[in-house]
């Protein structure tokens, strides 16, 4: 059996895989010791989805555990309106609407669609300027559809042994440089 990748780890993979490691070895520490006011903000932005306190309609779902038995892909929705079919992925302040944001809605819905759902749209929200952000759906969207399944072929068949860093910017504003033997800032 694959190892089951967290949706939330699509991003962080993408930016370096080697994140995903010291975000677990940090994981139960206080955010504030070693995250950054982005990060710290981005967290707080989930936090009516957290606490399921976004929406008292019953047509809304809220903070779900959803998983993919296809991808071997488990994480939680922000929200999805059951009648409309809208999967939302809420972000602090969208300025770039990265790959990484698309493959974890992605990731939601194939989840919720394996779940019986009806997805007909996904979108991004950005909380701070009150912005939907429009995503295609995978099956219009081939190009990224397929770089979407081959995130997930990577992150299943990754060995860290073999990893080596190669944009020196990503090191330079990764919180967790000072601690990471493959940084290309020593």
């Amino acid at each position: 059996m694959e190892e089951i990748i967290l949706i939330s780890y699509l991003n962080d993979f993408i930016y370096c895989p080697a994140s995903i490691y010291f975000h677990k070895l940090y994981g139960s520490m206080e955010p504030t010791l070693y995250q950054r006011d982005y990060q710290i903000n981005g967290k707080d932005a989930h936090k009516t989805i957290d606490e399921k306190k976004y929406s008292t309609s019953s047509n809304v779902l809220q903070g779900i555990d959803v998983y993919s038995e296809e991808f071997q892909i488990l994480g939680k929705i922000d929200t999805f309106d059951i009648n409309k079919g809208i999967l939302t992925e809420r972000k602090n302040i969208v300025t770039k609407i990265y790959d990484g944001y698309v493959f974890q809605l992605y990731a939601q819905y194939f989840a919720l669609k394996e779940m019986g759902y009806e997805v007909k749209k996904i979108r991004i929200h950005s909380l701070k300027d009150n912005k939907n952000y429009n995503i295609d759906l995978p099956e219009k969207n081939v190009e990224m559809r397929d770089k979407f399944l081959k995130l997930i072929k990577d992150m299943h068949e990754f060995s860290f042994d073999n990893f080596e860093q190669t944009n020196k910017k990503k090191c330079e504003q990764c919180i967790y440089e000072p601690s990471c033997d493959r940084s290309l800032l020593c």
